[in-house]
């Protein structure tokens, strides 16, 4: 009897602990748990999948306890938002169907004004204390309200007060929503006819902490068709689940806890060789870890009969700053084009909105930076643009194109996290695209002018303040300027189409340079806390600079023979990222035609060899903190 009760007391004990929450271990894709509670849900799914509406409750509920086995409490703040927008929605639709634009335009705004609040509350809240301390010269301390609420609520001090926590996924269902309420209202798709099925389409687990962003005129259709799993499409399934486990764990995990997290956290005991390797690794880790967390989801949604839109396209194969934004987070590119910029005035005018966002972004910058010579730059540029624009009015569609693409980035930038150095990642990418476009409107010869006066430009600034940074932008500035004389001269000798293939590399591994380079500021940290983020953004960035365009001792065999299994997983990843797309489909399809006896062979060698690369601890997915 003893013995019976035990095992009944320890079995529900471990049904307590597969229902609750434990903040230092949240489910995630590369969990044993994650897989056991996948293959638990999916043996009931297929009592429900015949039936669209039993089967979008049953996997609401279902989402809804990934989520609080993820983030906590914090799944009532997901439960708020969906139903405030499911009724939103609704009123919108009646309000246009009745012809009252205005109230149709006012419950938009409030369901915007709702979305962004929360957003803004839990990720920007020290951000923008910190730009009101400093322009007004206050003290405002941020605190949690939640948590004080809870405490009062509860007649105890158990929450803390003094921080606030970002929930898991804000960013990316917060901006699925805001699609939703916005298609409405445009007439694009039509209110989700009952809160099951909406909150099905916001919550749905696979993609719900870390994206891809689904509009919901791609994913309300499917929500009302019948389940259909074919052969081919269970293979694939398969295979983008086991593709995104490789990247995952080989790729991103074992790449970081062995090299690159160690030269991040102390770039000053390494040398200048190493802190630039840890630069080209992370540009491999962040898209092995993000588009391995999108395989997955893609996998095991189409597993469930769902169809999410591809977020990655070979990101490292652009050519330019413009095509590397339309390979890497597609869902959020297009959301920022279809929601933004657009809306700004795209490539055609300008609206309030630009004159805005432009005045806010440089006057957060001045003040969150405080340098003088940021100040005189940006007074220089806005002077030139505004010169440009009142003496060649046949430009001003291209000013007006550039100023909206530029705000776009920034603010995608800002949407990454609440500091500075998110800003300046933006501001980066985003004068990497206007760049583009201006040089790829000159003519050959001009181009190799132009790189020609940049580059003796760098190296009379070299000679005259000297420094690190200057070293690296000289010796980057000198492969363009090479590739553009060697381009002019192909274009002399009409073999211009004989050896395009060799311009388009060369485009391919300057752009792959520079994306690389712009990730000094990604790495560095997303504290919610500016003060700690812009300090810590800051040091490392210098640190890396000094080492990697300081002296360099020339003999690098130690190092690459004492991180060997690095170097050469860094080869071969960037391999099979370079393959041709047709190849790759080819193998996919390859995979999935194979007898199902193959594929489990193949799921269970996969598995092994995993294995064989798991670290001590579990590596959280990077964007899990967006």
């Amino acid at each position: 009897m003893e013995t019976s009760t035990n095992i009944f007391t320890l079995l529900w004990q471990y049904i307590l602990s597969v229902f609750s929450f434990n903040p230092d271990s949240p489910l995630l894709f590369t969990q044993f748990q994650f897989w056991a509670f996948f293959a638990l849900v999916f043996t009931f799914f297929a009592l429900f999948k015949s039936k669209p509406l039993m089967r979008n409750t049953y996997l609401l509920f279902v989402s809804l306890l990934f989520y609080y086995k993820t983030s906590g409490l914090f799944v009532g703040l997901l439960i708020f938002v969906t139903l405030s927008d499911f009724f939103i929605a609704k009123g919108i639709s009646r309000a246009k169907d009745k012809g009252r634009l205005l109230k149709s335009r006012l419950l938009l705004c409030l369901s915007i004004m709702i979305d962004l609040s929360i957003l803004c509350y839990f990720k920007y809240a020290y951000f923008f204390a910190d730009f009101v301390n400093n322009i007004i010269g206050t003290n405002i301390e941020v605190t949690n309200v939640m948590a004080s609420f809870g405490n009062t609520l509860t007649g105890t001090n158990f929450f803390c007060v003094d921080n606030i926590i970002l929930p898991v996924g804000i960013s990316f269902y917060t901006f699925q929503i805001i699609s939703y309420t916005c298609d409405v209202y445009k007439g694009l798709v039509k209110p989700v006819r009952n809160i099951f099925d909406f909150g099905f389409y916001v919550s749905f687990f696979p993609q719900l902490v870390a994206g891809p962003i689904v509009k919901a005129s791609d994913f309300i259709p499917q929500l009302y068709r019948k389940y259909n799993l074919s052969r081919m499409q269970f293979g694939i399934a398969v295979f983008w689940i086991i593709n995104g486990l490789l990247k995952k764990i080989i790729l991103s995990d074992y790449l970081a806890v062995n090299f690159i997290d160690r030269v991040f956290d102390n770039p000053h005991l390494f040398t200048g060789f190493e802190n630039l390797a840890a630069l080209f690794l992370y540009s491999l880790q962040v898209y092995a870890d993000f588009s391995g967390y999108t395989d997955i989801a893609i996998g095991l949604s189409l597993l469930m009969g769902f169809h999410l839109p591809a977020n990655f396209n070979s990101p490292y194969k652009a050519p330019n700053c413009s095509n590397f934004w339309k390979r890497w987070h597609i869902s959020l590119s297009r959301w920022l084009q279809t929601y933004l910029y657009i809306p700004l005035g795209g490539n055609r005018n300008t609206t309030f909105g630009t004159y805005f966002w432009i005045v806010f972004m440089t006057t957060a910058a001045l003040v969150l930076c405080g340098n003088g010579w940021i100040a005189l730059g940006v007074a220089v540029i806005a002077s030139m643009v505004a010169f440009t624009a009142l003496r060649y009015p046949e430009k001003r569609k291209k000013i007006y194109a550039n100023l909206n693409s530029m705000i776009t980035m920034l603010l995608g930038g800002l949407w990454h996290g609440a500091s500075l150095n998110f800003i300046i990642w933006g501001g980066l990418n985003g004068v990497g695209m206007v760049v583009f476009k201006f040089w790829r409107d000159m003519s050959t010869l001009v181009r190799a002018l132009v790189s020609t006066l940049t580059l003796e430009l760098l190296t009379i600034i070299d000679i005259l303040i000297g420094g690190p940074l200057c070293n690296i932008l000289i010796v980057f500035m000198l492969f363009i300027t090479v590739g553009a004389w060697i381009r002019y001269i192909y274009s002399l000798t009409g073999a211009t189409k004989k050896f395009g293939w060799l311009e388009h590399g060369w485009s391919v591994l300057i752009t792959f340079v520079f994306i690389t380079f712009t990730r000094l500021f990604f790495r560095s940290g997303s504290n919610l806390d500016p003060a700690v983020a812009n300090d810590t953004a800051w040091s490392i960035a210098s640190r890396m600079v000094n080492s990697i365009g300081g002296q360099w001792n020339t003999n690098i065999l130690p190092i690459l023979s004492a991180y060997h299994n690095v170097f050469l997983l860094f080869v071969a990843g960037m391999i099979i990222h370079w393959l041709p797309s047709r190849l790759k489909r080819r193998y996919r399809i390859m995979f999935a035609k194979l007898p199902l006896a193959v594929i489990c062979l193949c799921v269970i060698l996969a598995v092994f060899f995993v294995y064989q690369f798991v670290t001590a601890e579990l590596q959280p997915f990077i964007y899990f903190q967006f």
